[in-house]
């Protein structure tokens, strides 16, 4: 947990994913309450683990470096490299994450979750490191991986899960319970539309949704009582959709 008026520095190691979860609500949740963030996305569509490992490897500078701050709420920055960006910053939080078409495959974790985590590790010993759990694709999803699970939410959903719980997600990684609060939205009245084109969330609620659980993560503050929405969500959807971000967050806490 971070105390208010203190300096967060966040990297997430991510894709299109973590740039629907952090790049456009997490900064004015955080601002709002005078909580000073700076959020590093390394953003490269569709990244895998395997696919970050070996980039890392390489050494090779294909991340759009994106940097979301309380004054400037998006710079997009030179190309970096993983390795670049672990040695000259010093992070307080750093995420990894899968592929969203991999989450729920356990073959596709290791070794490579294991290789970044040492790396990580070696450059940044202070950071908490955490893991984006990432949502199942909308019902009607017409993504060319979704038929991996058979084309159910449920299925892949469920795989999310047990790859989460399981040893293949190691215990010392703090859990970011985005999926778990996009699975319980849509079990309320808002139902199965948190998703823009069938597997990246909206620009409104769904993205709002996943922003609220990074504030509940850094902050250990309840979302519940943050006084910010989009402005083009009603009072009604930023109830729910705090809600059960924080329920999310209180049953992975």
């Amino acid at each position: 947990m971070f105390h208010l008026f203190l300096l967060i520095r966040v990297l997430c190691i991510g894709n299109s994913f973590s740039w629907d979860a952090v790049e456009q609500e997490l900064v004015p949740l955080c601002d709002t309450v005078g909580v000073e963030v700076e959020v590093h996305n390394l953003y490269y569509g569709g990244c895998s683990l395997q696919q970050h490992a070996t980039f890392l490897l390489q050494d090779t500078a294909v991340y759009s470096h994106r940097v979301c701050t309380n004054a400037e709420p998006r710079i997009i920055k030179d190309t970096i490299s993983l390795r670049q960006a672990l040695r000259d910053g010093e992070y307080d939080i750093i995420s990894l994450q899968q592929a969203s078409h991999d989450s729920g495959i356990r073959s596709s974790y290791e070794p490579w979750l294991a290789m970044l985590i040492d790396t990580v590790t070696a450059y940044q010993p202070h950071a908490q490191i955490c893991w984006m759990q990432t949502w199942a694709y909308s019902r009607k999803a017409t993504h060319p991986d979704y038929p991996r699970y058979h084309n159910r939410q449920r299925e892949m959903w469920d795989s999310i899960i047990a790859c989460t719980q399981s040893e293949i997600v190691p215990r010392p990684l703090k859990i970011i319970p985005c999926g778990k609060a996009i699975q319980l939205g849509r079990k309320t009245v808002l139902g199965d539309t948190f998703c823009r084109d069938g597997y990246h969330l909206n620009y409104t609620y769904g993205r709002y949704t996943a922003a609220c659980v990074w504030y509940e993560v850094l902050t250990g503050n309840d979302v519940r009582h943050n006084p910010y929405k989009n402005a083009k969500m009603t009072k009604r959807q930023a109830r729910i959709t705090k809600k059960v971000a924080h329920k999310a967050c209180r049953i992975y806490k």
